[in-house]
């Protein structure tokens, strides 16, 4: 039988927050949770779908690969595990003792964690977009002290073990028939404490700073496009890994182009005379100025493709076109000779309009009767 989809399983939309995504679970996994459905093996199998959902949309990079790829993206590997659920519960703890439900009970949460992804808008030319460029940029970001090397202990000393827990990181509660497992709220989980803080991080194993960064922009990236720079997130914790910094792309407009994925659109002025007698003209690329023969007798509306001048891949394989459209202008104003030799024109070619007006008049009787 084919997986259900995640934010389907969850009852959210693909736009979801993460605190929806959170909330979400939490709402289902209280609804089927084993203790409130005995012997229901259908709630089960729900309570098992909605911890798996969670497992993937909660995390970002399992996420946006699950968004781009589907369930091939995460491998056939994800399911249902119960050491899933040794990070839930803040999220369920208030309800359920997981560690007596699968049989952790006494494991602690990991100390090391894995720093929090960054976000960084950057706004860019249009031209900047099309070919690419490198640039800086400043990101504030929580690092791992180096002092203490994220120990949170000052130079010499170390953790201890949590008096509260004695370093399981949980403590017990009986409530009725259940026995509740909850993260103690001494050590956060961690089954340790640090009695003589680092001076310079005050404890905390990160502190505050600001980092220039280097970035290459790739040549044809659009509006909204994503980089991701691994490892320039935010200090993991207690010596974790830090997480990455995704640069969000903005896009100036440009005063000729417009973009429609890969290709290019732009409007540019036709005189009378070089629409009706032809005329060979020079229109703006992203390369500079190309020549484009106008044929005679062309329409004002007239589309002309020049190929493989709209904007690079972001592949590296080819480019989009260029689509020329012509506007043939007539003038508001006339000397008395142009006006004489219009006249002249109109004298050879008028345009005999009487089917036409006959037609007409016949198409109106129709209508009105």
């Amino acid at each position: 039988m084919p997986k259900r989809d995640y934010y389907e399983v969850l009852g959210v939309a693909r736009t979801a927050s993460d605190q929806d995504i959170k909330t979400a679970y939490r709402r289902q996994a209280v609804k089927y949770h084993p203790d409130k459905n005995p012997g229901d093996k259908d709630a089960e199998e729900k309570f098992k779908e909605a911890a798996e959902a969670y497992s993937v949309l909660s995390d970002s990079q399992k996420r946006a690969q699950y968004d781009r790829f589907g369930h091939s993206g995460v491998g056939s590997s994800v399911g249902f595990d119960p050491s899933v659920f040794s990070g839930f519960e803040d999220i369920l703890g208030d309800f359920f003792g997981f560690g007596d439900l699968f049989g952790g009970g006494n494991r602690r949460r990991s100390a090391a964690q894995r720093g929090a992804d960054l976000r960084y808008d950057l706004e860019i030319s249009f031209l900047d977009a099309a070919f690419g460029l490198k640039t800086k940029i400043r990101v504030p970001r929580l690092e791992t002290c180096g002092t203490c090397s994220g120990s949170g202990a000052a130079k010499g000393s170390g953790p201890t073990v949590c008096p509260t827990c004695q370093g399981v990181g949980q403590v017990r509660y009986q409530q009725g028939f259940f026995s509740i497992s909850r993260s103690c709220h001494h050590c956060q989980g961690t089954g340790k404490i640090v009695k003589n803080p680092c001076k310079e991080c005050r404890g905390e194993g990160r502190i505050q700073t600001e980092k220039t960064l280097e970035i290459k922009i790739p040549a044809g990236v659009d509006n909204g496009s994503r980089l991701r720079v691994s490892g320039e997130g935010e200090g993991g914790v207690q010596g974790g890994p830090a997480g990455d910094l995704y640069v969000v792309i903005y896009v100036q407009e440009h005063e000729i182009f417009e973009r429609q994925e890969n290709n290019l659109y732009c409007v540019v002025p036709l005189s009378f005379p070089q629409a009706a007698l032809g005329a060979e003209i020079r229109v703006p690329t992203l390369q500079g100025e190309e020549v484009l023969k106008i044929p005679e007798g062309t329409q004002s509306g007239s589309i002309f493709r020049l190929k493989a001048k709209g904007v690079p891949s972001l592949n590296g394989r080819g480019h989009g076109d260029l689509f020329v459209t012509v506007n043939v202008i007539t003038p508001s104003k006339v000397t008395r000779e142009q006006k004489r030799l219009l006249e002249q024109l109109a004298a050879v070619s008028e345009v005999d309009n009487k089917p036409l007006e006959k037609s007409l008049l016949n198409r109106v009787k129709e209508i009105f009767g």
